[in-house]
């Protein structure tokens, strides 16, 4: 497995260095390095290591979130705050339906099966959202209206409410499910519980780095352990109670930015370069799950489904953005930024 990590590396960093050449996002060769080599394909990735390939994913998912967190000011939270909770759900609530309505007809689905396909396509990818959003943080490019900031809180949140919305659709599939009601009661339960326990973490954090004053490198591992442990308590109570780990992980950052600014920068310095390591872990891995025959199989209607539903998703993110201050290039730039798909 060590020897297979090695490789996704170095691939990783080739494929990053080549695609940025041909002014392609890097990302984007990662992602083939790991199609190419997945188990769907030459099958050079061990079985071992795709093995943990989701535990890997989370890590490094933590990483950006809590370099997320760290650059977030609640002073700008609380500017944008309207619009970020309609930008949870209205682009993935027009991406959705448009799928339920087209893709019984499209790909041969019953309504409850598109419905279902409609919330796994509505969601955003944090992954390719946050690191863009902290570049331009760091360049101070948008930040005077928040729009950063925006994008970061709206695309974690994204994530828990499609992924509610997929449990109602299952458990109505399976049979198993509980009321809508109650499953859509869990939105606001996952977020403010999920919201209150970083908070409180971080708090605690805070007071144990200013008794102990750990180094930079130090705070960074104590920081990331504790992030991995939110989501082992978001699996372990998952049958009791809804709680979003990834709030929770950006919320820890939040209050220590607030708390402890000088400390909270050298900890993001340190992601920032972990990040690096992490970011070709995570797309290679992700190309890795892909199994090519399949996605042919759905041929070029599936692409244009695809692309109906996200030119949709495009017309909801800019209703969302309606009464704020941004102008027609901002609010263009936010539909853009707001296209990239996740696996959640």
């Amino acid at each position: 497995m060590a020897a297979s990590i090695a490789a996704i590396v170095l691939l990783g960093l080739l494929s990053d260095f080549v695609f940025k050449k041909f002014r392609m996002p890097g990302l984007l060769g990662m992602l083939v390095i790991g199609v190419a080599f997945g188990p769907h394909a030459l099958g050079l990735i061990k079985p071992e290591l795709m093995a943990v390939s989701a535990e890997i994913r989370m890590v490094a998912l933590i990483v950006i979130l809590l370099r997320a967190g760290l650059e977030l000011r609640r002073e700008t939270i609380n500017r944008v705050g309207r619009t970020v909770l309609l930008m949870t759900c209205v682009p993935a609530i027009f991406e959705g339906v448009a799928i339920f309505l087209l893709a019984p007809r499209m790909l041969g689905l019953t309504p409850l099966e598109a419905a279902v396909l409609g919330s796994i396509l509505a969601a955003v990818s944090p992954a390719v959202v946050v690191p863009l959003m902290l570049d331009f943080i760091d360049r101070r490019m948008g930040t005077k209206k928040g729009i950063p900031t925006l994008l970061l809180g709206a695309s974690s949140l994204d994530d828990v409410f499609v992924i509610v919305v997929f449990t109602i659709l299952m458990g109505m599939h399976t049979g198993l499910g509980g009321g809508v009601l109650v499953r859509l009661l869990e939105i606001p339960e996952a977020v403010l519980l999920g919201a209150a326990l970083g908070a409180l973490t971080g708090y605690v954090l805070y007071r144990l780095f200013e008794r102990f004053d750990l180094r930079a490198t130090k705070m960074t591992i104590v920081l990331i352990s504790a992030a991995v442990l939110f989501t082992w308590l978001e699996e372990e109570l998952r049958m009791k109670i809804s709680m979003s780990a990834l709030i929770g992980v950006m919320t820890v950052g939040v209050i220590l930015l607030e708390k402890t600014e000088h400390r909270a920068h050298l900890v993001s310095q340190k992601l920032s370069k972990l990040w690096i390591f992490a970011e070709i872990l995570l797309f290679v891995l992700v190309g890795a799950q892909v199994d090519v025959d399949v996605a042919l199989k759905a041929g070029l209607m599936g692409a244009a489904l695809i692309i109906i539903a996200l030119i949709a998703r495009s017309i909801g993110t800019y209703v969302s953005l309606t009464g704020s201050d941004l102008n027609f290039r901002e609010k263009l730039f936010c539909v853009v930024s707001y296209i990239p798909k996740a696996t959640v």
